[in-house]
């Protein structure tokens, strides 16, 4: 269902969105490479300072690339919910007016998305027309009734991974890379700092987004007939038709290991 989420949902006209919640990140260097001067490597303290932690909430649109993310102290219902209305309801916002249905072809189009599940919701007898799907995971605080019924009743259907499946959530994937980006080789010192960085981080990719695309593996056997070329995201089954630009300090890692190899 999800990976008719990723493939088939744009052609419906239904936009789908991931969200997951990152972290914690804790305020202490944190490994990967740096700018530094030949000869001096970077130093860290010895001492063990706990210097917080914070979560990243994060809304990913694979078709765009776009994310939309802030960051919290802490992560619960009252923190997430209350974002996740104000940020939904701007992305609704955005997207083209939804023409008047029939209302028995309007709920028709909700449970196609509940087809085939063991366990599923009971949908209110009034549905406005279907144009979001929201792919997360299955947390006990993604389910709570209220919750629900304000996504029904904004035209969002949410769409759970199951129990060891968030690799369905490609949400992931654009955390490992602004995760690399934001705090790779960096000492933050303070948890608004991290929320900061990433940010900065988000904004900087806003600006030129790379659209992930669902590379499961019914879509890995028929890439194999196609001989199509992509590039695979780390977390998650996403992947992107161009190479995600890499430190070059790792780029020069793996061509020592190459020559290595061959040699």
């Amino acid at each position: 269902m999800i990976e008719q989420a990723y493939t088939q949902a744009a052609q419906q006209g239904l936009s789908v969105w991931c969200e997951d919640e990152a972290g914690p990140f804790q305020a202490v260097p944190h490994p990967g490479p740096s700018w530094q001067p030949q000869a001096h490597p970077a130093r860290h303290p010895h001492e063990y300072i706990r210097g917080g932690t914070t979560k990243i909430l994060t809304l990913f649109h694979p078709a765009s690339g776009q994310v939309r993310l802030q960051s919290a102290e802490r992560c619960t219902n009252a923190v997430l919910h209350p974002w996740l209305r104000e940020r939904l309801s701007a992305i609704l916002a955005e997207l083209p007016a939804p023409a008047v249905a029939d209302p028995v072809l309007t709920h028709a189009a909700w449970e196609v998305w509940q087809a085939g599940l063991t366990r599923r919701f009971t949908l209110p007898e009034e549905l406005p027309p279907l144009r979001l799907l929201l792919v997360w995971d299955n947390l006990t605080g993604h389910k709570t009734p209220e919750l629900v019924l304000w996504l029904c009743a904004h035209g969002i259907m949410p769409l759970y991974t199951p129990v060891g499946g968030s690799w369905l959530n490609m949400a992931e994937s654009i955390q490992r890379v602004l995760k690399r980006r934001a705090l790779a080789g960096q000492h933050p010192h303070s948890p608004a700092e991290i929320g900061s960085w990433f940010e900065q981080t988000a904004r900087s990719w806003n600006a030129q987004p790379t659209p992930f695309v669902w590379n499961g593996k019914r879509r890995q056997r028929r890439r194999c007939c196609a001989k199509e070329q992509i590039y695979r995201v780390g977390g998650s089954g996403a992947c992107t038709g161009q190479p995600l630009p890499q430190p070059r300090s790792q780029v020069q890692a793996e061509c020592q290991i190459r020559r290595q190899t061959t040699h």
